[in-house]
C-alpha cells in the first residue's frame, strides 16, 4: 500500500569510508527520520549501494529542489550517483502479453487492489484474445499482430505507444515474441521478462513435458531484465517449488504458472519501489 509521507533515496558510489555517514548525517540535518535503510558494499567490484526510506520528522513536505541542491554539494567528494523519489510517484507500467493470461490477470488484480502502486496506461498484445480483460479494467488494448515480415514495423508502433504513454517500465507478462536487438537496447534496464526456470535445460516447445520426461524435482520461474542475450538478462527475482514423480506435465505447468505470477509480481514491485540496482550483468536487490 502507498505511504503518502515516505521519500525514497537511492545512491551508489565507489566504496570508500564515510558513505553511510554522509547520507544519514545529511538527512538528520534536514530534520528527516529514516524509517528503513539497506546498504551493500560489493567488495569485489568496489561499489557501494544504499536505499533509504524516510519522512520529515514533523510531517512537512520536503522542498525537493533545495534538498537536491544541498545533497549534491555534500556527496560530490564521493562521486555518488543518486535519485530521490517523492511519495506521490506512481510509476507507469506498460504490459505486453500474448495468449497466456495468468501473469496479466495477477498483475491486474494487484494493481486493482492497490498492492502494486502503479498505473497501467496500456496493454499491448500480438493476439486479440485478452481484449475483454483489458476492457473490463478500462485499460487501452493495442492488438499488434506480428509476422516475420511485419516485426520491425510493429515494434516501431510498440515503441511509439511506450513513448506516448510515458511508460517508465515495460513488463513482458508472457509475451511470446523475441524482441529485436534494437528494441532490447532501447529498453535496457527498464523492461522485465518472466520465464520458467527450467531454462536453459528445456528450451522450445512443451518445456514441462520435457521436464516430466527427465523426472525433475524442482520447478520455478525467473524474472529478469530484458537483454540482447535471450533469457539471460540480469536477474531480479526467482521462485522455486519442489515436485516429484506424481506431478504429470499438466500439474507441473499449473505449479509453474503460480510461481511465474508470484515471481513476476515481486520483480515489478521491487523495481517500482526502487529496490533494484543494475550492476554490470547482475542486480543488487534490497528486499522489503
Amino acid at each position: 500500500m502507498v505511504d503518502n509521507a515516505t521519500y525514497i533515496l537511492t545512491a551508489t558510489c565507489p566504496s570508500r569510508l564515510g558513505t553511510v555517514d554522509v547520507i544519514t548525517h545529511f538527512l538528520y540535518q534536514q530534520g528527516c527520520y529514516i524509517k528503513d535503510m539497506h546498504s551493500f558494499d560489493d567488495t569485489k567490484g568496489q561499489q557501494f549501494f544504499l536505499r533509504a526510506a524516510f519522512r520529515h520528522d514533523n510531517g512537512d513536505v520536503i522542498n525537493i529542489e533545495a534538498f537536491k541542491s544541498q545533497l549534491n554539494e555534500r556527496v560530490q567528494p564521493f562521486n555518488m550517483t543518486w535519485q530521490l523519489h517523492g511519495p506521490d510517484r506512481v510509476p507507469k507500467v506498460l504490459i505486453m502479453v500474448s495468449k497466456h493470461d495468468h501473469c496479466l490477470n495477477d498483475l491486474l488484480y494487484r494493481y486493482r487492489t492497490g498492492h502494486l502502486n502503479i498505473e497501467i496506461p496500456a496493454i499491448i498484445s500480438n493476439h486479440p484474445d485478452l481484449q475483454g480483460l483489458a476492457d473490463w479494467h478500462q485499460i487501452p488494448y493495442y492488438y499488434l499482430p506480428i509476422t516475420a515480415e511485419t516485426k520491425l514495423q510493429q515494434e516501431a508502433k510498440v515503441w511509439e505507444i511506450i513513448q506516448q504513454t510515458q511508460a517508465e517500465l515495460v513488463v513482458l507478462a508472457r509475451y511470446m515474441q523475441v524482441l529485436s536487438a534494437d528494441m532490447c537496447d532501447k529498453l535496457n534496464g527498464w523492461a522485465i521478462n518472466i520465464h520458467h526456470s527450467l531454462l536453459p535445460g528445456f528450451k522450445g516447445a512443451k518445456p514441462y513435458h520435457q521436464a516430466f520426461a527427465k523426472g525433475v524435482k524442482l520447478v520455478g520461474a525467473t524474472a529478469h531484465y530484458v537483454s540482447n542475450e535471450l533469457d539471460e538478462g540480469p536477474i531480479i527475482a526467482q521462485g522455486v517449488e519442489t515436485v516429484d514423480h506424481t506431478h504429470y506435465p499438466a500439474e507441473l505447468a499449473e505449479k509453474g504458472k503460480d510461481i511465474e505470477c508470484l515471481t513476476l509480481a515481486r520483480a515489478v514491485k521491487y523495481h517500482c519501489e526502487n529496490r533494484v540496482f543494475l550492476h554490470h550483468n547482475k542486480t543488487v536487490v534490497f528486499p522489503d
